[in-house]
């Protein structure tokens, strides 16, 4: 954990501690403009998880820095964003958690992956802080009746129903060329429980599973369950992992030449990324994904999008879900009209917030989770990323089955 303001001389300390001095005598007015507002900005940025948490925290920092450079919060001042590395483990999250209450921050934003969130709630209820996840989708973060707890994004339940839905729309709208299907998932919370849910409703749409491969993160080689799928041969593949072993996998299926009906991911922790699209366009290619997203239509999406792109990363859905994130928690500072976390919490609970850019309807928190929120389904077609359901937002048709 960091802070980004860089640690004071002593000469610096001793000359801010003679202008606090001076400052006694200052009306308050002019001491208020250095007024500021503390929020937690967490995010695993080392181990496993790091890509993700980085670009997680980019879009935190993006966020932060716009509303700063607007004046910050009105009544306020800026936003001081003390940033946590949760080292990809639950353990690391609830120790920046403590960090982060010590620090009095007013709010917490991010977390990423589910186990990670699981535990930073959890910790961050103890103290009555405000926590509003980014991405993590296990349900569970949401069920256990925790007030401070808040989800911006979709949950397991939510993207599950709406991934199974249109892969069996895609697929009746091809002439049902499918029917068999393997599952491979990463072995943690957020792996394991899409695929229990995949396995419960799966058949309800006509579909056999052949077979459920789990596998930790991180895994280094895919060769074995490669294997396991070109003897099998279903007619779909659907990965569930994060984006290092998301690729290798990909990328294995491509050098043995395994090619089914359809790659058909929930969640793909690479299939909606502009990196992966770019570094290995050929394994790549026509993959699906039912996933967080942006919306195409949004002219602030495509200008963030360009702001990231110009300074040379990729706009993944970690970036603009969690510079949404923020915006939430400013909103709700701004009609809560102060820091305190008791009142943060009631103001985040009620937020009707509309000026984010992500394809959902009006946001709505029922027991911490956004109503509103709900993911869309993609397709890499022409070495980008389009997005093809629902209609509403779609820039192109889906291409089902891949071509040979």
């Amino acid at each position: 954990m960091w802070n980004r303001t860089l640690p004071f001389s002593r000469r610096q300390f001793l000359a801010s501690t003679a202008a606090g001095a001076a400052a006694v005598a200052v009306p308050s007015v002019l001491r208020a403009q250095g007024a500021s507002v503390k929020i937690g900005i967490l995010h695993p940025v080392s181990g496993a998880l790091s890509y993700s948490g980085t670009q997680g925290r980019l879009g935190a920092i993006l966020a932060v820095d716009e509303i700063n450079a607007a004046g910050g919060i009105k009544g306020l001042g800026k936003i001081d964003a003390m940033l946590g590395d949760a080292q990809s483990t639950p353990e690391g999250g609830t120790a920046e958690v403590e960090k982060m209450n010590a620090a009095n921050v007013a709010c917490i934003v991010g977390g990423y992956a589910s186990a990670v969130c699981l535990a930073v709630s959890q910790a961050a209820a103890r103290y009555d802080l405000p926590y509003v996840v980014d991405v993590g989708v296990a349900d569970s973060i949401v069920t256990r009746g925790l007030k401070n707890t808040f989800r911006f994004g979709p949950g397991f339940g939510t993207i599950s129903k709406v991934a199974i839905e249109n892969l069996a729309a895609i697929n009746d709208a091809a002439g049902t060329p499918a029917k068999t299907v393997m599952i491979v998932h990463e072995d943690s919370l957020f792996g394991s429980g899409l695929a229990k849910l995949l396995n419960a409703q799966l058949p309800n749409h006509g579909f056999q599973i052949l077979e459920t491969i789990p596998h930790p993160t991180p895994t280094r080689d895919f060769n074995n369950v490669v294997l396991k799928i070109k003897a099998q041969n279903p007619d779909l593949v659907i990965p569930a992992n994060y984006y290092n072993e998301y690729v290798l996998l990909a990328r294995t299926m491509q050098q043995q030449h395994v090619r089914p009906k359809g790659i058909y991911s929930v969640l793909g922790g690479a299939a909606s990324s502009y990196k992966f699209v770019k570094e290995f366009p050929e394994a790549a290619n026509y993959i699906m994904d039912c996933n967080h997203w942006f919306d195409p239509k949004n002219p602030k999406a495509l200008e963030l999008k360009k702001k990231v792109e110009a300074k040379g990363e990729f706009y993944t859905y970690e970036v603009y879900m969690n510079y949404s994130c923020v915006l939430l928690v400013a909103d709700a500072l701004q009609r809560a009209g102060t820091a305190d976390r008791a009142k943060l919490t009631e103001a985040i609970a009620s937020s009707t917030f509309s000026g984010h850019m992500m394809p959902y309807g009006p946001t709505k928190f029922v027991n911490g989770q956004n109503e509103g929120a709900a993911p869309v389904n993609t397709q890499v077609q022409n070495k980008d990323i389009k997005v093809v359901l629902p209609e509403k937002f779609a820039e192109a048709k889906p291409v089902f089955p891949m071509p040979a």
